[in-house]
C-alpha cells in the first residue's frame, strides 16, 4: 500500500487556494522548512519554500518574507540535491 501524499492548502495573496505536496521538511538553524510542490501544475519542478511554525499540535505555513532567510534555505536545499 503507498504511502498517502501529504497535500497541504494554501491561500495565496490573492485569496485562492493553492494544494501543494508536501515534499521534505528540513532544518536550517533550528528552524524547520518545508518543501512543496504544485498540485495543480505538474509541468513546474519549482519547489515552494515555506517556514514551518507549531502551534500547538498544528503546523503552520509561512511565507519567507526575508530575502537572506529564503537564500540561506535555498542554498541549503540545493547543496542537499548534490549529496
Amino acid at each position: 500500500m503507498a504511502e498517502e501524499d501529504q497535500i497541504i492548502e494554501t491561500q495565496d495573496e490573492n485569496g485562492n487556494i493553492v494544494k501543494f505536496e508536501l515534499f521534505d521538511i528540513v532544518e536550517v538553524d533550528e528552524q524547520e522548512y518545508a518543501l512543496l510542490l504544485p498540485v495543480e501544475d505538474d509541468e513546474s519542478e519549482e519547489v515552494v519554500l515555506m517556514r514551518l511554525t507549531k502551534d500547538g499540535d498544528d503546523y503552520l505555513f509561512e511565507t519567507i518574507d526575508d530575502d537572506a532567510e529564503f537564500e540561506k534555505v535555498a542554498e541549503y536545499v540545493e547543496n542537499m540535491d548534490e549529496e
